[in-house]
């Protein structure tokens, strides 16, 4: 999903709250030309909201980020971020529609770190040990979300504000859950590249991964086949052995000396085609990492620069892992890490905590073949599943529980959920694809990658997602004073 690799933000310290602006480095001039200060609290959060005796009522410091700079205060709308597997602050600083949105509307923005991510720690540095990490469930983050906006609504006098949820992929996700089960509390939700079926176990294990091939396919045919010839030689080398060719053909630190460390090699190639294909935005960016302008034909180019496809490939990948060019080797353990996720869980703290995540509730089994895609045979079968988290967390996934206990594709009850994806998304068709009903609508974003909608705007965006946007503003303007789906069957949606 979304993992986070680098992040650059400024800091300035004002008494005694953090007031940031939000500024990366290398910030394009395009962006929204002014950005609002968002101050850094903390909510003191239940730890266990649904047993009683383990921790008899234990809170710890859930961070939040908050700008009322725009609030028509008492009346206008409260625009939720439900944070997901990261820290905050990325998200913030790449959902500058948000706030434009706010501006135009009158809404006050709260953006919500998930539990165990960032610094949202129940148990400070012991939140990663068992059985601490036991409480980091979808339902906990949920609960905590709604006892929040219950609670800050009220200290802020805004109980008659309506509360419209936002969220980009598994955060998409969560804000569909929070229409779903608090609809006394959410009048609607927009989830952007919101995988919310596959993630169930619902669609083609396969899906994945073709959809990355098919953005690499539809750039350049011959990219597609320059990628798989060249994992077709790294094969050869591997059964030869030829471990030497290897390490100087991949700049490898050390030499590989298993069919662990090939295997392993092929996980950091394949999901370097995965970020770049998530990220394949139309000018350059700096979240999970820093992005040229169209990633994709770049890697492309990169691919198709010459004979030695080896090497080529290898360059490919430093696109995303040496973007600063200041790595001299790369170390196959570190720049990326195997996990339940066959998309990557990214690095750090945060990267186990979504590797839990991904062995308890989130089903993430995901699969690539050579046949329907251009990367080398990796499974990850349900079996695999249960293997590594029994071994890792010493616990067993439950394949079907989102399915269960978040409707899977029985949504037709449902209303009031925007579910937006962009045609360059390889999640995209893990999502909702086509409207349900008059409030459960379908927004498709031609040359959109991952939830490009919610990114600020700028010049570079393609007609698409303005429409698309637009779209959004006229929905979410409904959804603040009408809360039945017939309410707004009036309305003309984008259902293309």
């Amino acid at each position: 999903m979304n993992k986070l690799i680098f992040g650059f933000t400024s800091v300035i310290v004002l008494s005694t709250s953090i007031i940031i602006n939000i500024k990366t480095k290398k910030r394009n001039r395009l962006e929204a030309k002014a950005d609002p200060q968002f101050t850094e609290k903390y909510f003191p959060q239940i730890m266990d909201h649904f047993n009683f005796l383990s921790l008899i009522n234990a809170t710890f410091s859930q961070r939040y980020l908050i700008t009322d700079q725009y609030w028509r205060k008492g009346s206008g709308p409260i625009f939720f971020y439900t944070g997901n597997e990261g820290d905050i602050w990325e998200f913030a600083l790449n959902s500058g529609f948000i706030t434009e949105l706010a501006a135009k509307q009158g809404a006050l923005v709260i953006f919500a770190e998930h539990r165990y991510y960032g610094k949202s720690l129940p148990f400070g540095k012991d939140s990663f040990s068992l059985p601490q990490i036991s409480l980091l469930t979808v339902e906990q983050a949920l609960a905590d979300y709604a006892v929040m906006i219950t609670e800050l609504k009220q200290q802020l006098a805004a109980s008659a504000c309506p509360v419209i949820v936002f969220g980009g992929s598994y955060g998409g996700m969560l804000s569909v859950y929070m229409r779903l089960k608090y609809p006394n509390i959410v009048a609607g939700a927009l989830a952007a590249s919101a995988p919310i079926l596959s993630t169930a176990g619902l669609g083609d294990s396969r899906q994945f991964f073709h959809d990355v091939t098919a953005d690499f396919e539809n750039c350049a045919p011959q990219c597609r086949d320059a990628v798989r010839n060249a994992f077709h030689q790294l094969k050869e080398l591997a059964e030869r052995q030829d471990y030497s060719v290897i390490q100087s053909k991949f700049a490898l630190c050390k030499p590989p000396s298993s069919a662990q460390d090939i295997h392993q090699l092929n996980g950091l190639l394949r999901n370097a085609f995965t970020v770049i294909a998530m990220l394949d935005y139309p000018y350059s960016t700096h979240f999970m990492g820093s992005m040229p302008a169209n990633p994709v034909k770049v890697a492309c180019q990169t691919m198709l620069s010459g004979p030695d496809l080896l090497t080529n490939l290898r360059n490919t990948a430093g696109i995303l892992y040496n973007s600063t060019g200041m790595l001299s080797c790369f170390d196959l353990y570190s720049l990326y890490v195997e996990c339940a996720d066959p998309t990557g869980c990214g690095l750090g703290f945060d990267s186990m905590a979504w590797d839990y995540q991904a062995c308890t509730e989130i089903n993430l089994c995901y699969e690539s073949n050579n046949l329907t895609d251009m990367f080398p045979p990796m499974s990850f079968t349900e079996a695999d599943r249960d293997s590594y988290c029994a071994k890792r967390w010493s616990v067993m996934p439950r394949p079907d529980w989102l399915r269960i206990q978040f409707w899977g594709d029985a949504l037709s009850a449902a209303s009031n959920i925007i579910f937006s994806n962009g045609d360059l998304d390889p999640w995209a068709n893990g999502g909702v694809r086509r409207s349900i009903s008059p409030s459960l609508v379908a927004i498709n974003i031609t040359g959109g990658a991952h939830h490009l909608d919610l990114r600020g705007s700028n010049e570079a965006d393609p007609e698409s997602v303005l429409v698309a946007r637009k779209t959004e503003a006229d929905l979410i303007a409904k959804m603040r004073t009408l809360r039945k789906s017939s309410d707004i069957a009036g309305l003309h949606f984008l259902n293309k």
